[in-house]
């Protein structure tokens, strides 16, 4: 079953009671479904951007050895919780709740309480939440981060610190003792594959989570007049290139249909290229039309010429953030829509206007507007703080 090409919602067998779930909303988890005294369940085993098919398979031989004995999967499950409650076990959850609450008042950075409890929820309580801190080897680790150690490097690295943290802090509290299992240097730099550098030096972005309070900045701007504060948050909005919003023409833009339809030849890859518009992008279109001139909806100040190529960064600049790039944006909507909204890679790759292989290319004549569409009022959503 190769899961990755799979972008339907519904229930995918891999046999034996174990499902591949697609959520309407896009999210994708592993089920295992049984029948037990003559009534169907079914027992949810974790998001696949935390547990690999090995893991789901492994858990799924697990559960079907319980049925074997007449033992509900979950009624066990609750019971292990149940028990370990009971004994006085410290889970890792609590732990890390507790971590962040007496951290919080220290952190500069109001969002870190956020940040941690997301990041520790999405990858390691499905694995380790309800583990006693005792417990807690190495290989639960290694189980943590290798889903994303290859595919999401800065948060894998970032989950790996934040797991070191809280078990540093248990063994300072007599909660464990021996050496920490998510230690780095002279452990886990032995066993987890080495990441080799990127060959491309890639553009600079700003991280997803604080594209909220850079999006009102940038709604103060607008409101100044600035035209290329407007370019720029239909920009971000659209996850397109700098070029394509600077020779953005009227001519491209349905707002009755809500599209804007980039013809061929202003391509990258050469190809024309539909992108759904949210409600607040065809304000700011509908903004910019009765000033649009020479051709271009965003005109510049010289005659004949569109908004300079450098007028977005140099705003970027003037904001505070001169250690991003505007084309960075691209790669901040593809980190949220992988990490935060758990899109499959097939739509932000065509809402990215990214190319496959000529084999998926074959098969994929549809560019998937109307889920794409659903992807992009979830980001604008998101943009605005909601």
């Amino acid at each position: 079953m190769k899961i990755g090409k799979l972008v339907d919602p519904g229930y995918y067998p891999d046999g034996g009671g174990l499902y591949f779930q697609i959520s309407p909303s896009g999210a994708r988890s592993w089920i295992f479904r049984f029948t037990l005294m003559g009534r169907a369940r079914e027992m949810g085993l974790g998001s696949l951007s935390v547990v690999t098919l090995a893991a789901a398979r492994e858990e799924a031989t697990r559960c079907r050895a319980l049925l074997h004995d007449k033992i509900d999967p979950i009624q066990a499950r609750d019971e292990a919780r149940r028990k370990a409650a009971a004994s006085g076990a410290r889970m890792f959850r609590a732990a890390a709740s507790e971590f962040i609450a007496g951290a919080r008042a220290g952190w500069k950075n109001a969002k870190h309480a956020g940040q941690w409890t997301n990041t520790l929820a999405t990858y390691a309580f499905p694995v380790i939440g309800d583990t006693d801190v005792r417990t807690i080897d190495t290989a639960m680790i290694v189980r943590t981060l290798q889903p994303i150690w290859m595919a999401k490097r800065e948060t894998a690295s970032r989950v790996r610190g934040r797991i070191e943290a809280i078990l540093d802090a248990e063994k300072v509290f007599g909660h464990r003792d021996g050496d920490n299992p998510a230690r780095w240097r002279g452990h886990l730099d032995k066993i987890l594959p080495k990441r080799k550098k990127a060959a491309v030096k890639h553009h600079p972005a700003m991280p997803w989570a604080d594209i909220p309070e850079f999006i009102s900045q940038l709604k103060a701007k607008v409101a100044k007049g600035s035209r290329s504060a407007l370019a720029l948050h239909l920009l971000i909005l659209c996850a397109t290139r700098t070029n394509e919003v600077q020779f953005a023409r009227p001519e491209e833009f349905d707002l009755k249909a809500k599209i804007w339809t980039i013809p061929a030849q202003r391509m990258k890859m050469g190809l024309p290229h539909r992108i759904p518009l949210c409600d607040k992008a065809c304000e700011i279109v509908a903004k910019m039309l009765p000033y649009a001139k020479w051709g271009y909806l965003f005109p510049g100040d010289k005659a004949s010429r569109p908004l300079s190529g450098m007028a977005m960064l140099e705003l970027l600049r003037g904001m505070g953030h001169a250690e991003y790039t505007v084309h960075g944006f691209r790669s901040t909507f593809q980190d949220w829509a992988e990490e935060r909204g758990e899109y499959a890679d097939v739509l932000v790759e065509r809402a990215l206007a990214h190319t496959t292989g000529s084999v998926r290319r074959a098969y994929q004549r549809g560019d998937m507007l109307d889920r794409r569409r659903k992807m992009m009022e979830h980001w604008a959503r998101y943009c605005t703080g909601q």
